[in-house]
């Protein structure tokens, strides 16, 4: 039997361990974050994100699938086209590219879908503005897919020559072709930029845009621009190109060929000495060869 001094200590403890307790409606606690929603409703769960691996699928599908509507308006499939917009409408807004670009590379993606879509709903055909259309989104699904090695990095070659052409022109003050070469970079940026936006940082692509609207720009001023301010306008153009297309500096857009060799006149004294001992190899082997074929 317990004394009373241990009743008294039991009965203590008891009253400890319940004063805190309160039921749930008591006070309208229900486990949640003070001041929070329901943690299912507010954030999406752990198991619900998309893994890199299904992330990854998702990209090549809307790549074969921009691959296959290319095709299609290059042929003239109307029909085709039409319901592979659809479809590659539909797989972008099942899937999460999470990963695989930033926000706005998502954007950027998703405009160019946009852009497509409007092009193959319009009532006249237009087949350049299709062509287009097409051109930018499969450049855009390929940059998801092949961060590396995307297919826009070939335009690196273009858009030197166009350089080139604008350095031509800044040398002769010709602004005529000034304006002709801006022109250029500006129709193949706008092919590309979705897809230098899903694979580059925004202070890059913002850049390569800056630039090209200052060199727009200058043709079109009150004051026409001077031959060395036409110049540092190529070289800043030069510059902002490689850091998008990421070339090391000085890095030639292809290999050129190695230059033909020069051969001394030891060279060439070796070469003959050569030929002649492989004429006088080939002379004996074949006085060898008509002695054993003459008659006893």
């Amino acid at each position: 039997m317990l004394r009373g001094r241990n009743w008294i200590i039991l009965t203590l403890v008891v009253l400890a361990c319940t004063a805190g307790w309160k039921a749930p409606g008591a006070s309208g606690y229900s486990g949640a974050p003070v001041g929070g929603a329901d943690s299912g409703q507010a954030l999406s769960p752990a198991g619900s994100t998309q893994s890199p691996v299904a992330a990854r699928a998702d990209a090549l599908e809307l790549e074969r699938q921009a691959e296959a509507l290319y095709g299609y308006v290059t042929e003239g499939n109307i029909n085709k086209a039409r319901e592979t917009t659809d479809a590659i409408s539909r797989q972008f807004v099942q899937s999460s590219f999470e990963g695989l670009t930033s926000v706005e590379g998502v954007n950027a993606l998703s405009g160019a879908i946009i852009d497509m879509k409007a092009a193959v709903a319009g009532v006249n055909l237009q087949p350049e503005r299709w062509e287009t259309a097409a051109a930018r989104l499969r450049l855009a699904a390929n940059s998801l897919a092949h961060p590396r090695q995307p297919m826009w990095l070939q335009y690196y070659k273009l858009i030197r020559e166009d350089l080139d052409d604008m350095e031509q022109s800044a040398a002769g003050s010709d602004l005529t072709g000034w304006k002709a070469a801006v022109s250029r970079i500006q129709e193949r940026y706008d092919t590309i930029r979705p897809a230098v936006i899903i694979a580059r940082k925004p202070e890059e692509v913002n850049r390569f845009d800056a630039w090209l609207s200052y060199a727009g720009g200058l043709a079109s001023g009150s004051r026409p621009p001077g031959r060395e301010e036409l110049r540092d306008a190529v070289s800043q153009g030069r510059e902002a190109a490689r850091v998008m297309f990421g070339k090391e500096k000085d890095e030639p857009a292809l290999s050129l060929p190695l230059a033909p060799r020069q051969y001394g006149l030891a060279g060439w004294l070796g070469a003959g000495f050569i030929l002649a001992a492989l004429a006088y190899t080939a002379y004996r082997k074949y006085r060898g060869e008509s002695s054993r074929w003459q008659p006893f």
